[in-house]
């Protein structure tokens, strides 16, 4: 028996705090945080076998019809058909199946189609298992969802931490800690994923709270970058281990711990300082590996927002965003700031820490 007709579930986005690139390494943290911008989906009961998907983001309806348990045609959506093909094995491990399923997606982690660096990939898988086991009647708990979307997005590439993924999911400030995504696509693999929603995994999201007496700006560099690639040019460049990746990962490690201990006594000063130690990191790590983290657009919004706060990319850099954090209760005209971004080619992006995650 299938839900109701139709049914909708937002995710929001993320914004990475610290510990960008080390987090990939299984057991290393980072801090995120969801932002209240959202990718949008709703299913609903399809007219023809297999799936039609609508995207604002896209050229328009795809349809995908299955075979063999895999949703074949069409490209440009693979997050989604991965989302509907993991929910689909969990129903059919549960004997159950999907039904013809029709659903249109909008997103507010793009403009004009270029994405913000937001954690869009991450929101629509969330928004997409949450959407259609819903739709399918099959309750899954926050953590079942979680587990669920990461399985589907670490079949695309496991290189990714799940961090957006868990941002997504939970909501507010996150300390996260990533899962061995190869270990779970195995055990997916050799018992089926209702055996890995239940496996133990290692502990993966810590609720935080959030900053006292600091707020958050994020500017847009107008480039949107492929975490993907530089991942792989990290991989490629560090796959002996390096010396400077391996200083990277244990000092990040260290600032990071020391970050979530700030935010849990309400330390502002002592949580402005490991940011600012995050960025310090990131530039050393980016000058002895040379990735390319750091443009002309980053390096100006931290020099900038530094003057008030403490700034740094969000992410993996190359583009995409940069965050501060600065004193809330300082009475200032942040318009000053937000010019000055803008003459530095850096778009203020007007967005808050979204305290919940995926939701109707």
């Amino acid at each position: 028996m299938t839900g109701p007709r139709a049914v909708t579930r937002r995710a929001p986005g993320k914004l990475f705090v610290a510990g960008e690139y080390a987090v990939v390494e299984p057991g290393n943290r980072a801090i995120l945080v969801a932002v209240d911008r959202y990718v949008t989906v709703t299913v609903s009961d399809g007219a023809a076998p297999g799936v039609v998907v609508s995207s604002d983001i896209g050229a328009g309806p795809v349809h995908h019809p299955w075979q063999d348990g895999r949703l074949t045609g069409g490209t440009g959506t693979p997050h989604v058909v991965a989302a509907v093909e993991t929910v689909a094995r969990l129903l059919a491990e549960r004997g159950r199946s999907v039904p013809p399923l029709g659903w249109s997606i909008s997103s507010t982690l793009h403009e004009d189609g270029r994405k913000f660096g937001l954690g869009s990939s991450g929101a629509v898988t969330v928004a997409t298992v949450s959407a259609v086991a819903a739709h399918c009647g099959l309750e899954l708990t926050a953590e079942e969802r979680f587990r669920t979307a990461l399985i589907a997005s670490a079949r695309i590439d496991p290189r990714g931490s799940g961090g957006d993924i868990a941002t997504s999911t939970w909501g507010g400030w996150i300390a996260y800690r990533a899962p061995d995504r190869d270990a779970v696509l195995d055990l997916t693999r050799r018992q089926g994923v209702d055996e890995a929603l239940r496996a133990p995994w290692p502990g993966f999201s810590v609720r935080l709270s959030p900053p006292r007496n600091l707020c958050l700006e994020v500017g847009w560099t107008g480039n949107p970058v492929s975490t993907t690639s530089l991942l792989t040019d990290l991989h490629r460049r560090t796959w002996r281990g390096s010396p400077a990746y391996r200083r990277y990962v244990g000092a990040t490690g260290e600032l990071v711990d020391a970050a979530v201990i700030a935010l849990e006594d309400g330390d502002t000063e002592g949580l402005l300082r490991q940011v600012r130690r995050a960025r310090h990191e990131m530039v050393r790590l980016d000058d002895e590996v040379g990735l390319g983290i750091f443009t002309p657009e980053l390096t100006a919004l931290c020099a900038i927002a530094e003057r008030a706060g403490a700034a740094k990319p969000s992410g993996a850099g190359g583009g995409d965003c940069g965050i501060a954090l600065l004193d809330a209760e300082a009475r200032y005209d942040r318009s000053p700031l937000h010019r000055q971004w803008a003459a530095a080619g850096v778009l203020p992006l007007l967005v808050s820490p979204a305290t919940e995650g995926v939701e109707e």
